[in-house]
């Protein structure tokens, strides 16, 4: 008898949230993990089965869980000592492995990076720039070794609902640094949403998806667009060498290159619903969000 699908999640982060609330739009049973009873109490309400993982101590029943699941994905980011998921559940999801019909981690291209502006694709070398990257670059190595070898999804700058240059401009905290040369790569959820899920239609375990749009721009331009669409006086530009940035945000700017997608169109038939950063914020402004 075939199982009805049912998706266990290793953190309802943003992403994986958006993820779960499609699927189970569609029919599927949802499982995942969160950090506390508040967060679960909110989890609960939408139809997903919350269970509490602060990735300090295991889940005392995860296996009865992932016994139920068809599909399991990790949004886990490692810390300083490694992936707590397959720290503490590395043998369980091995064993689940052998049965899931898909598995998916959710990466970042910060494992490419620096590349002075220039172009990588999945083939690129993974030259992760600092510490964080490098723990990326080992997590995913881990996730490839699981008898199943899960899909790697390399995420670039998230941003949708409630998360976009739009919000930023709008709290009044919006800088325009101007790094000459410097661009980012960004992805809108609902369009991860759509490369997990043609990704799940079409497996091929072991493969890496960049995922992102067509447009790597400028930080300072986007933040100008966003002004422009709001009818809001753009901040004044600042030089990166003078902008008073956290050391996280001031690393961001470390790496500076433009990631094709190439792949997700290819392998998966993934049409992006929003190409650039224009696209993108035009939708959320004209839904409200």
């Amino acid at each position: 008898m075939t199982k009805s699908p049912h998706l266990f999640c290793f953190g309802l982060g943003y992403s994986a949230a958006a993820l779960a609330r499609r699927l189970l739009a569609e029919g599927w049973q949802v499982t995942g993990t969160c950090r506390d009873e508040s967060r679960a109490a909110e989890l609960r309400p939408l139809g997903i089965t919350p269970v509490l993982f602060n990735g300090a101590h295991p889940i005392a029943d995860l296996g009865r869980h992932l016994a139920a699941a068809t599909h399991l994905v990790s949004s886990v980011p490692p810390n300083e000592t490694g992936d707590p998921v397959l720290a503490l559940h590395g043998a369980e999801i091995a064993e689940a492995a052998k049965h899931l019909d898909w598995i998916g981690y959710l990466s970042t291209t910060g494992v490419y990076g620096d590349r002075g502006g220039d172009w990588v694709d999945e083939t690129s070398a993974l030259t992760p720039s600092g510490a964080r990257g490098r723990r990326r670059l080992d997590s995913e190595r881990a996730w490839l070794a699981l008898p199943q070898p899960a899909h790697l999804f390399r995420l670039a700058g998230i941003y949708g609902p409630g998360r976009s240059a739009l919000d930023t401009v709008r709290s009044g905290k919006a800088k325009r640094i101007v790094k000459p040369g410097q661009v980012f790569s960004r992805i809108h959820v609902d369009d991860i949403v759509a490369v997990l899920m043609a990704s799940m239609a079409r497996p091929d375990p072991g493969t890496a998806y960049n995922v992102c749009d067509d447009d790597a721009a400028d930080p300072a331009e986007v933040i100008a667009f966003a002004c422009d669409l709001l009818g809001v006086t753009p901040p004044p530009e600042v030089p990166f060498a003078e902008a008073e940035l956290s050391p996280m945000a001031r690393s961001f700017y470390d790496d500076n290159k433009r990631v094709r997608n190439d792949r997700i169109k290819r392998a998966l038939g993934v049409s992006l619903r929003y190409p650039s950063y224009r696209e993108g914020l035009r939708a959320l402004l004209a839904a409200g969000k």
